[in-house]
């Protein structure tokens, strides 16, 4: 699949048709899903519940079984709310996507809600037993309603502004509480359902190519490697969560530094820094935001420890400076920065221009990318001082500005380069063939 921003714009009968077609597909397979995985569980004679004891203090609250419900109309008509069927084929995937990884944890690990609900009488009591006929008291861990609301509220946002979104937001609260007051669910449905919801944004987003797209083993040792590290980081956080469940449901919060290890594990063995969702202007997609965050967490602190003595840059020559990530003041005292960090996210507050050209960390560069880096750097010149930076402004961003520096007849060769670089005082690690790259064509 290809952008969304670049595929056509569709008229309405055919996005009508395309998701006419999904909803064929999907609410039978919801139905009939979901319903063989309760029935599963109630033959079962020894389904176990997670529950805090604070949640005995939450009320039963009738009327917010509205609330409750409406995601099922929201469901169908965020499929219509679409400008290309790739559109409506994304969004679906993200539907499919939350249903199968639901319904195989409610499979191997069934939970039962341990609430018993109050009678109701009018229209509550009505949706109450509607919702009753179908819907047994387990499916519990993750929310499936919750990893459905996260997508369609994702999906909605992006059509709406002013007041609209600002009550959109609140609705969509309202859909997220009601899963509590109508004790439908535990707490610990919530939080993992969220970050299901989380991952289907991430594997089908809006825009760009499909972090899977293309997937093929990595080449480089180092990127092998660094993908089997992580991946045993990711195992042995969810053999921790797994393990500590058993004591205490707040061993669960490990899955999501597992999954987000794992997705950087996959990052690394396919080459593709890709999966950290990194676009141009070294914004990220809230998917990639929340579902990385205890990785760029680790990330950051990583590189506060190795540079907290260090200046925040220095200057290379004639206003290019080299450094690590900057936060968004440091960033604002240049005009442009040239971000080779693919892990880290642009600060939020920052205005200077910025130019991405993501890279993986520990590995070394394509050539080819250290080559657009420098002929950013050259173009941006001119402007005002740039920042040329990485995460610690020690591989990526000084195998850049050593290229520039040859590419641009500031140093007479790689070793001169090299010497440069050491002489800032700023610590460099330079793969072998970084600046020998800079021997094509000058940057302009």
């Amino acid at each position: 699949m290809t952008a969304d921003t670049a595929a056509s714009p569709a008229p309405f009968p055919a996005i009508l048709r395309r998701a006419a077609l999904w909803l064929a597909f999907l609410a039978p397979f919801f139905y009939l899903s979901y319903g063989y995985a309760n029935a599963l569980a109630a033959a079962r004679n020894d389904v176990g519940s997670i529950v805090f004891g604070w949640e005995h203090s939450i009320p039963f609250i009738a009327w917010t079984i509205v609330p409750y419900w409406s995601i099922n109309l929201f469901y169908g008509l965020s499929l219509l709310i679409n400008t290309t069927t790739q559109g409506v084929d994304r969004l679906a995937l993200r539907y499919l996507t939350a249903q199968l990884v639901a319904v195989s944890c409610f499979i191997a690990f069934p939970l039962a809600a341990t609430f018993v609900r109050p009678g109701t009488s009018g229209l509550p009591g009505f949706m109450f037993a509607v919702l009753g006929g179908f819907d047994r008291p387990f499916n519990q861990a993750p929310s499936l309603h919750i990893a459905l609301l996260v997508i369609i509220w994702d999906h909605i946002r992006h059509r709406l502004g002013g007041p609209l979104l600002g009550l959109w937001h609140l609705w969509c609260l309202l859909i997220g509480v009601s899963v509590l007051t109508t004790w439908q669910h535990h707490f610990i449905d919530i939080p993992t359902g969220a970050l299901l919801g989380v991952f289907a944004l991430w594997l089908f987003p809006r825009h760009g190519a499909l972090p899977f797209a293309g997937a093929r083993r990595a080449e480089n040792p180092a990127c092998r490697r660094l993908a089997l590290r992580y991946g045993l980081g990711a195992l042995a956080l969810l053999a921790g969560a797994a393990g500590g469940a058993l004591a205490s449901p707040l061993w669960l919060f490990l899955l999501w530094p597992a999954l987000a290890l794992a997705i950087v594990a996959f990052g690394y063995a396919t080459g593709n820094p890709g999966v950290f969702q990194k676009q141009a202007d070294g914004t990220v997609s809230v998917a990639g935001r929340l579902l990385l965050a205890p990785y760029r967490l680790a990330a950051r602190l990583n590189a506060w420890v190795w540079t907290r003595n260090l200046p925040p840059a220095v200057e290379i020559a004639d206003g290019v400076f080299l450094g690590g990530y900057p936060d968004d003041q440091q960033a604002d005292r240049f005009a442009t920065v040239v971000d080779l960090a693919a892990e880290l996210a642009r600060p939020t507050a920052a205005t200077a221009k910025w130019v991405s050209i993501p890279l993986l960390d520990l590995v070394p560069p394509a050539p080819a990318a250290l080559r657009a880096a420098a002929e950013a750097v050259e173009q941006a010149r001119p402007d005002g001082p740039v920042l040329v930076c990485c995460a610690l402004g020690f591989q990526r961003s000084a195998g850049a500005v050593a290229v520039w520096l040859v590419a641009t007849g500031r140093a007479g060769g790689p070793a001169e380069a090299r010497r440069v670089l050491v002489g800032s005082g700023r610590p460099v690690h330079l793969h072998a063939h970084e600046p020998a790259s800079a021997a094509q064509p000058e940057a302009r």
